[in-house]
């Protein structure tokens, strides 16, 4: 016979269970409440098909901004090739660039890893018997090795560098080097990091791969950046479309793939997005309701 104390008891404890359960699914909300975004530029925020931001996207980075969530870009490319996100740059932190080969928020050095005299001039060693150009990045001005067509075609105009003037290599081989870009396909490009154990390299073009020390990437980048600003690295969320950014998105304590990336980068995220001409990331901070409609 069920009696009414019984029941009180049974009422009670589902009362008790349903509120430590209401508890629970706060504190995890409020772990999983993102408080930094790291973004990737081409094919990212940046159109490979417009060459500019959507206006999606910077409309969801500006609610973003407004609701006290910070904003970061992590790129492969340079400083001074960082030209087209004038949109949305008034809105940015601080800056992952050359891979994480430097790093920086505001006029403070974050983290600057510098490549070994030795393993530059291997690389364009390897340049020379594949009879392949390449890029040399220093911490101030950016060289072109054996320049030929190739760095016209996806350089200065895939990555809208038409205005762009390279200093001599002398003066670049001068400075520390933060990043070289060869122009090797993949096979060559695993021959020759075989022979660089000090480097890593990060693909996202089929034309050509950036590599640093190999304390630098994307996601070591991420892992500095959250130091310095003391960001838990389970509130960060990082975007990427290519080979390059897939330590940043494993890094990060979510990580979105747009839909226009690779297969390999995909597999690698919490979460893939549509591409970056149909409003991918907006979506994604919809889903994780990071903003609003």
């Amino acid at each position: 016979m069920v009696t009414f104390a019984k029941i009180g008891k049974i009422l009670i404890r589902s009362y008790i269970s349903a509120f430590f359960s209401y508890l629970c699914t706060i504190q995890s909300l409020n772990i999983m409440t993102i408080k930094a975004l790291f973004f990737d530029i081409d094919g990212t925020l940046v159109s490979f098909r417009t060459h500019r931001i959507p206006q999606s996207t910077v409309r969801a980075l500006t609610l973003a901004k407004a609701a006290g969530t910070r904003i970061y870009i992590s790129t492969g490319r340079p400083v001074p090739f960082i030209t087209n996100i004038g949109q949305i740059e008034h809105l940015v932190d601080g800056y992952i660039t050359s891979n994480g080969a430097y790093c920086f928020v505001g006029s403070e050095t974050v983290s600057c890893h510098e490549m070994a005299t030795a393993d530059v001039e291997r690389i364009l060693r390897s340049c020379d018997t594949h009879r392949r150009p390449a890029v040399v990045v220093g911490t101030r001005n950016i060289a072109v090795y054996r320049n030929e067509p190739a760095i016209d075609e996806v350089f200065r105009k895939g990555l809208g560098l038409e205005d762009f003037r390279f200093a001599p290599l002398e003066q670049v081989m001068a400075e520390p080097v933060l990043q070289v870009t060869p122009f090797l396909n993949p096979a060559q490009e695993a021959g020759l990091m075989a022979e660089l154990p000090l480097c890593t390299s990060g693909r996202w073009t089929e034309a050509f791969t950036d590599i640093t020390h190999r304390d630098a990437d994307k996601g070591q980048g991420l892992l500095a950046v959250a130091a310095h600003e003391h960001i838990d690295l389970a509130r960060t969320m990082a975007f990427g479309d290519g080979g390059n950014d897939i330590s940043i998105i494993r890094a990060a304590g979510v990580g979105v793939a747009m839909g226009n990336a690779d297969e390999q980068t995909q597999r690698s995220a919490d979460f893939v997005t549509t591409s970056v001409d149909h409003d991918g990331i907006r979506n994604a901070l919809l889903h994780y309701g990071i903003i609003g409609e």
